[in-house]
């Protein structure tokens, strides 16, 4: 291709949700950006269980009605705890008001490759190439630039003014390119999962997500159209011991776990089990000379609660509206551009917290007792029926913040301390409802 392009104003690396959603938010502003594409997905991705935080992006990118025509429509989430435990329903109508009623089940790469599609059809441009990157220090700070032969595969001179944005997902390549520190969170497990058909699913409504606490890990099930993605989640340890292969794994720990053996008895799996490390990472820092990090190159939380493609597309509705919301000139102004870089950074860094918040709830079970202790206080006569309120001021709360809506209200926040802490009487202790990620050693027999 001849060098002719003029350099763009924004430069992305990578075509996953968040740099497509972000090329499509730019590319409505009328800004001119430029997305390397490699071509290179698998056929399945986690992240299939979407919350109502999306919904206001896909309007706002113009396509919720065609990503409703490839999913199933999710009215909210149930969380069961194995052997009897008790069992959490949250409806999405308890976020009416301040955020759709209702999210999607997404097959992941139809879902990709429609933002894409739509990313193209507001202007951007793709250049179906991986993107070469040199580092480079600029004002003593590590920076990058493309190499030649990425600047010649996208017709460019040079790259001097644009923006370099990275949404190379779990990747990193500007993380591992500038050796940037990141912060490792409690969690660095492995998941496996796979869609079957005729796998049974006792659902309260028709979409529901269920996340069952197994004796070993958790696990989720996920309706999607004519299928069910199952997955479960364990030690590195554990999933040494349920076989050699992803197959085994993923087939004896179905088979081992009384609340997913039975629903798989008529099951047939239908596509490769696939393995995804489970951890939690967050860079200590997202922006610098001419560069910035979006979604997970930024950093992931966890699969439980399914934040993980909220925070990318999010991530890319944040860094389109902190710099772009007056245009492209904001680039030409260095001081205002670090202002706003370190606007976008504080945001993304707090949200992550709040949802690591969030999930330690579910992990260590605290949130299980806060729901018994909800419902025993709800039952008791009060005046004015305050004890009825409290619990549904609570289930409101804790359901936005799973929503996405009201993950970093400090009120929210505060709010769950409080019941985790003082409202949790008559109640077993939260250890009980835990997820122990190793199983727990059979009992000794009487015989030996």
């Amino acid at each position: 291709m001849p060098v002719s392009e003029p350099s763009p104003q924004v430069i992305i690396v990578g075509a996953g949700p968040a740099g497509c959603a972000l090329a499509g938010l730019l590319a409505q502003r009328g800004i001119h950006c430029l997305v390397f594409d490699d071509d290179k997905r698998p056929d399945l991705l986690v992240g299939e269980s979407l919350i109502p935080g999306v919904v206001p992006v896909f309007r706002q990118l113009g396509i919720e009605e065609r990503v409703a025509q490839i999913s199933t429509r999710k009215p909210g989430a149930s969380f069961f705890v194995t052997d009897g435990g008790p069992r959490l329903h949250f409806s999405f109508k308890n976020v009416e008001g301040h955020l759709p009623t209702y999210a999607y089940n997404t097959p992941r790469p139809q879902l990709d490759n429609l933002l894409r599609a739509r990313a193209e059809e507001l202007g951007a441009r793709f250049v179906h190439a991986r993107a070469e990157l040199e580092p480079g220090v600029r004002d003593g700070q590590p920076t990058l630039h493309l190499s030649p032969k990425s600047r010649a595969q996208a017709g460019l001179a040079d790259d001097a003014g644009s923006l370099l944005v990275d949404c190379t997902g779990r990747a990193r390549v500007f993380a591992r390119l500038m050796n940037l520190p990141a912060e490792r969170g409690e969690r660095d497990d492995v998941a496996y999962f796979a869609h079957y058909e005729n796998f049974d699913h006792d659902e309260v409504e028709p979409g529901q997500v269920i996340i069952s606490v197994l004796r070993a890990g958790w696990s989720w099930r996920i309706p999607l159209p004519g299928r069910l993605s199952v997955g479960i989640v364990v030690s590195k340890e554990h999933a040494k011991t349920l076989g050699t292969t992803a197959e085994e794994r993923l087939e004896n720990a179905i088979r081992q776990e009384p609340l997913l053996a039975e629903k798989a008895a008529r099951a047939r799996r239908i596509t490769p089990v696939m393995t995804y490390s489970n951890y939690q990472l967050l860079s200590e820092r997202g922006h610098g000379p001419g560069w910035v990090l979006c979604g997970d190159a930024f950093g992931f939380v966890d699969p439980m609660l399914s934040p993980g493609l909220f925070m990318s597309l999010v991530g890319a509705q944040q860094l389109d509206s902190c710099l772009f919301a007056d245009g492209a000139d904001i680039l030409k102004q260095p001081g205002m551009l670090a202002h706003e870089l370190d606007k976008y950074s504080a945001r993304i860094t707090d949200w992550h917290r709040a949802w690591q918040e969030l999930v330690r709830y579910f992990y260590d079970g605290r949130i299980f007792r806060i729901h018994l202790a909800g419902k025993h206080l709800a039952m008791k006569p009060s005046p004015f029926n305050l004890a009825s309120r409290m619990e549904r001021h609570s289930t409101r709360h804790i359901a936005s913040m799973a929503s996405g809506g009201w993950t970093r209200s400090r009120y929210s926040r505060a709010l769950m301390r409080l019941l985790s802490r003082y409202l949790v009487w008559d109640v077993p202790p939260a250890e009980n409802f835990a997820v122990r990620l190793n199983r727990p050693p059979e009992p000794l027999s009487e015989a030996a």
